[in-house]
Formats: C-alpha cells, structure tokens, sequence
C-alpha cells in the first residue's frame, strides 16, 4: 500500500527523557496540527527530529525508539552542535529573517553554519531515501530542508516528491543577498510540486528560478533541467470546527466573561503572538499608544491584551528583543496608566487551549500586525472561535492570510498613525457591520479548513507527478561494470561533447577556454596507441583549432559539418551557401538590437543568437519571437536548433549523429565506445550510437543515454581513470 512520508524538522512529539522512561510530549506549532489528519491515514510515516537524545542511555534509546515506532514516527537524530548551527544559526538566523525582508539581522558570517545546514539535509535525504518504497508519496515541509528535494531527486528519479515553503519567499533582488541561492532553488526545483500560500509567493519563486538558475516560466509550471515543476499557491487552513466547538464550550465561556468583567473597560483588543521580531510588536505597541494620544476620550475604556509566548530563549538577539518590548509596555503603561487601569496587559509566557480560546471570546478587536508573515494561523483561530459572529480583526496587509481574509480591516503594520485610526474604526464599529464581516471571514476560513490544504496539494501532487516525464533509468545506473569493460578493451573510442561536457558554460563562449590540466588529460589519451579522441562540439572550426588543433586528437566542427581526422585536415561533409543564411542573419540582428546581452556568433556554415547574459523573462519572450519568425521564414536547406541559451541555424541534415556515423565508419564493432554529451544536440549522438556503446549523459534532464553523472567535473575524473 503507497505511504506518505511527511517530512518536517521536527517530529509531532518531542522525546523527554526521565532517567530511562521515556515521555513523548506533543510539539506545539501549526505544522503539527495541521499534519495530523494526513498522517492519521493509511500507513503514513513522518521522519523528523525527535528532540535532543544525546546524554540517553542505551536502555532509554530503545525506550524511545519503540514509542516512536508505535506512532509511526521515523526519528532523525542530530546532535546539539548540528543543532546550533544547522537549525539556530543558518535556518533562523539567516533564511528566517532574509525571508522575512529583515536583512538587518542576519547572521554576518555564517558559512561553517551552511556547511552544518548541507550535511543535516543530506541526513533527511538519505533517510527519506531509506524508508520509500515504490508508489510513497513524500511531502517535506519549510525553510529548514530546502535542499531536501533535490537530494531526494537525485537518489529516487522516480519518487513522488512535494515541498512546501511555510514562511514568505522574498523578491528575487533580496533572496539573491543568500551566497548559497543557486544551490537552494536547485534543491526546491527537485519537488514535482512547489506549494507556498500566497500567489505572490509562488511568483516570487517562479521568478527568482528564472534568474537564478535557467529556468523558463510557463503559467505555474517551470521548466527545469527537461523537468516540469508546478509552483502553486495553496494557503494553509486550521481546523475550523475544533476552534468553533472549543470556543462554545461552558469553561471556556466561562472564563472570557470572568476575564472581561475583571478588565473594567469596555474594550479588550487582543495580540496573541509569538515573541519574535517579525510579529511587529513594537510598532503596534506605538500605535496603541499613538491611539490613546489622538481619541483620548478611549483613555481608562480600553485595554490592549497582548499575550507574546517565548521563543527561541537561547538567542541573544531574542533577548534584546524582548528586553526592548518589555521598556515600551512600561512606557507607555507609565505615561497613560492611572491607579484604576492600565492601558497594556503584558504576558510572556504560554497558555493553555482552554485560556487561549477564552481570550479570542472576550476580545472585541483582534490585532495582528506582523512585519511578514507566511500565512498567520491567529487571524483563522480567531474568526473561527467568534461563533457569536461579532468581535473585529485588524490585519497586516504583509501577512499572508490577508490575501483570504478581505474583509478584515488590512492595515500597512510600517503605518503606525494608519494602524492606531484602523484601532479606533475596529472599537467604533457597528454590531450589524461586525456581525456582516465576521460571517464572510468565518465561511472563508470553515471552507478553506486544514483538511482542504491536504488534500488540494496532495492532489494536485498526484497530477504533477503522472505528468512529469520519464527520467531515463540510466541516472541511477552504476558505471563501474561498463568502464571496467573500457578500460579493459584493446581498443577504445571516445566521442566527447565539449562545453557542458568537459568544461562548464560561461557567459561568453570564449571565455569558456580550455584549462592546461584538460589539454594534458586529452593529450595524454590521444597518444595512447589504442585510444582514439574526438571533440565532437558546436563551436566553430576556428575555435577548436585554436584550443586543440595542436593535440592528437580528432575534430569535429558545427555540430558535424566540418571534421578534422587526428593530424588531418578539415573537410566539409556538405556545400554550404552563404547566401541561404541571409534571412536568419537580418532576423537575428534585429533581435540582437531589441535585446541587451544577446549576441549573434557567425560560424561557417550557421549563426547561433546567444541569449545566456539577457534578463531571463527578456530572454524567454525574444527567444520566442526569434523562432517564430525563422520558423516562417527559412529556406528548406537550413534547419532550426534550440541549444542551451542559443538559437542556432544550420544546414539540414547536419547533426552530431551524422558526425558519429561518418567517424566510427564501418568498423565500430572492434572499438569500445564511449560518447558523452549534456544537451539536445547530443541525443542525436545518443540515437546513432552502436551496438554496446557506452553513453553518458552529464547533468539533469531526460535522455536516450544509459549512464548519467552530474557534471564536467564527474566526466574529467572518468577520463583520468582510463588515462
């Protein structure tokens, strides 16, 4: 039966040790609760942190191991060193603030951090990897295992694989702050599906993917190393009707009367919070007051209740934090408070459910303000605990459950005059106006439930994945039997690609140049008496004579249509009109002109319109138009090429597998051959291979290669082992 792996930091239940007896305590946090329904079906795992288990005993161990077992929690062990740096250093002291557009408090100088961050998400990896079997579906969860996908991806092709972001994605000039970007995004591209909770987050991820690392946008969907990867919007709900029959209970109801009545004032506005510098709480701290500085007739009528429950304790930065709140309330409770009341009740510390719920009953106005917030699960609490349909939210328009909850008062949390007249408008407020807008917010959060999330992105996880094409089995195929057989062969020949291949692409094509160590490695194989070389590339004959023409080894030029045997000369396999490649040349130039960073490169029997250095969503819509209008308009003697970054025009008829053809010959059977290559030109050398030839693949995408690895680095090290 197919499982789901739900993958998160932390495990639902934290491990208490007692000596030897083991307690496990529930996590508390939204992700738990809102996990708990998915996990509760079938035979579903969750893999996760369990809690710090590095002073157990060896008896207390398997105590926690069978209670964990007994839940279906899968634990992940990490030491308190790892957790310093992996989850309180890189994950909340770099990625939550820069995430959260707080670039000020980032760490300075974290980079043993992310080397901790990289080594615990190949943990998570390996142990996802560990415990699929065919037909689980996997599901890893926020900022602190973005490179989780990817890992995943590369050990399981095939797997079901999800990721969702739980915080904001910030615009793609702050998240490019990050020295690590590429190396993130490449780990969140490895989902079939992306899922964050606003349509302006998923853009942002679109769109920083575009950037960042090559890939072109369609609609929701990037394309992605020959992938498809949907990012979509999909915004977390809680679990509407527990809040609803938590709040009408009698205790509870109980409580918010005995807690209104001992305020003495006819107003109680509500902040519930974590203490944590991306809540706002300053600033609404300062609209308050600045409330009680314009409507003095609301002085000794209103309290504001503001409940801020610790966080993070271990942090210096959080102390400060708290120390500078904690000076504001006294403040401002000095400046207005009278022996008969005080404007701010300050509460650091936790509550229970029932406390909790009782507050969201007595509270007439709701306040939450945060700087940036992901979603923001207070704001769907309180609706769905306000059964009497009255009570008012005021709202940060920079949360992300203001994209749902419209009718909500939305306020800019930077705008503290604006935040203290949204106060004032929520107190004055109408019965029938509250009671008309706390309907519309409470249908909104009871139909967008917590049960609905799941199952919209489980599902669409489902078409995502049925839709995403076939990755060759050969990217998880072991090499070492077919090179055993090269090696040993009395003879051998190597067809190699060159740019993507043996060296990585550059900006420019010149400035992708041979390095000495690559020349001596080609050197040494070319003059092996039984080892024939050939350069197989698009790059110009001039090029390639200029960087090899020297070494024994053999040349091919366009993508086949010069060819240079080893100590030869070139010849051309076809005639080439120069007069045919008018047209590409005057459409090139033009979008040459209209787009800055394109450049045309003129071989001799093609144009290729390079596009590598143009902003991507400029690229995207010249590149298409360029082929559009060669599409229209070229003579039947030129073809059209899509390489990476480059549009290209040559002579029909001319490919790369014509060149293996006409260089293997007649006597291909007595040779072993390898052939290596990394793009869609090179699957044409693929498709002509022989009988028994080895190819390879290098780097991501589908392909009609039977081996893969990932790059020129893994392909100079083949090579060095048959030197």
């Amino acid at each position: 039966m197919a499982r789901d792996l739900i993958v998160s930091n932390r495990l639902p239940v934290t491990v208490d040790l007692d000596g030897d007896d083991v307690e496990l305590r529930p996590s508390s946090g939204g992700l738990a609760s809102a996990l708990a329904g998915v996990h509760a079906r079938g035979e579903s795992l969750w893999l996760g942190w369990p809690g710090d288990l590095g002073r157990a005993s060896a008896a207390a161990r398997a105590h926690a191991a069978d209670a964990l077992h007994t839940r279906r929690l899968v634990p992940i062990e990490l030491s308190a060193s790892e957790v310093s740096r992996y989850y309180d250093g890189l994950a909340n002291g770099v990625l939550w603030p820069l995430f959260h557009y707080l670039t000020d408090v980032v760490r300075r100088d974290p980079g043993r951090d992310w080397a901790v961050y990289r080594e615990v998400n190949e943990r998570f990896a390996a142990q996802i990897a560990a415990t699929w079997r065919p037909g689980d579906r996997i599901w890893i969860h926020d900022y602190h295992l973005m490179l989780v996908p990817g890992l995943v991806r590369r050990r399981l092709p095939g797997a079901a694989i999800g990721f969702f972001l739980h915080i904001p994605f910030p615009a793609a000039e702050v998240f490019r702050i990050l020295p690590w970007r590429e190396e993130l995004l490449r780990g969140v591209l490895g989902a079939d599906l992306v899922g964050l909770h606003t349509a302006d987050y998923a853009h942002q991820v679109r769109y920083a993917a575009t950037q960042l690392v090559g890939a072109e946008e369609l609609g929701d969907e990037l394309t992605y190393e020959d992938r498809r990867v949907r990012v979509g919007a999909y915004p977390i709900g809680i679990d509407a009707h527990h809040h609803a029959s938590q709040a009408d209970a009698p205790e509870v109801i109980g409580q918010a009367s005995e807690w209104k009545a001992s305020a003495r004032v006819e107003r109680v506005v509500l902040g519930v919070d974590r203490l944590d510098y991306t809540k706002g709480l300053p600033r609404r701290l300062l609209s308050f007051e600045r409330l009680l500085e314009r409507w003095p007739a609301w002085r000794e009528r209103v309290q504001l209740v503001q409940l801020a429950v610790p966080t993070r304790e271990r942090s210096a930065e959080y102390d400060t934090f708290r120390r500078d709140v904690n000076e504001l309330v006294g403040r401002i409770n000095g400046r207005f408070g009278t022996p008969v009341w005080t404007p701010i009740q300050f509460m650091y510390r936790s509550v229970s459910a029932t406390e909790l719920a009782a507050l969201y009953r007595a509270a007439d106005v709701m306040l939450v303000t945060p700087l940036r917030d992901g979603m923001n699960l207070v704001a769907k609490e309180y609706c769905a605990s306000r059964t009497d349909e009255h009570g008012v939210l005021v709202l940060s328009e920079l949360a992300g459950a203001a994209a749902e909850l419209r009718e909500a008062l939305l306020v800019n949390p930077y705008d503290v005059d604006g935040t203290a007249g949204a106060i004032r408008r929520a107190l004055e407020m109408s019965a029938p106006e509250q009671q008309a807008r706390m309907t519309a917010l409470r249908g909104t959060v009871f139909r967008n439930d917590v049960r609905a999330w799941a199952g919209r992105f489980l599902d669409d996880l489902d078409a995502a994945h049925a839709a995403a094409p076939v990755i060759a089995s050969g990217a998880s195929t072991p090499l070492d039997a077919a090179l055993a057989v090269l090696r040993a062969a009395p003879r051998r020949a190597l067809l190699l690609d060159y740019d993507g291949t043996l060296v990585s692409f550059a900006s420019m094509p010149e400035l992708a140049f041979p390095d000495e160590e690559l020349r001596a490695l080609l050197r040494a194989l070319g003059t092996a008496g039984h080892t024939e070389v050939h350069l197989v590339s698009g790059r110009s004959r001039a090029s390639l004579d200029a960087w090899f023409g020297d070494l024994p080894i053999g040349l091919c030029a366009e993508h086949g249509y010069w060819l240079r045997p080893p100590g030869g000369v070139w010849e051309a396999v076809a005639d080439a009109s120069p007069d045919s490649l008018a047209v590409a040349q005057v459409a090139m130039t033009r979008a040459s002109a209209r787009t800055p960073g394109s450049f045309i490169e003129t071989k001799g029997s093609s144009l290729a319109w390079h596009y590598r250095m143009v902003e991507p969503r400029l690229a995207a819509r010249r590149a298409a138009e360029l082929r559009q209008q060669l599409s229209a308009s070229l003579p039947p003697s030129l073809a059209l090429l899509d390489g990476a970054k480059v549009i290209e025009v040559r002579m029909r008829g001319v490919d790369k597998g014509g060149a293996v053809r006409r260089i293997l010959g007649e006597g291909a059977a007595d040779r072993a051959v390898l052939i290596a290559g990394d793009d869609r030109t090179d699957e044409d050398m693929f498709a002509a291979a022989p009988p028994g030839a080895i190819t390879l693949r290098v780097g991501a995408g589908a392909s009609g290669a039977a081996y893969r690895v990932d790059g020129p680095d893994d392909v100079r090290a083949l090579l060095r082992g048959l030197r």
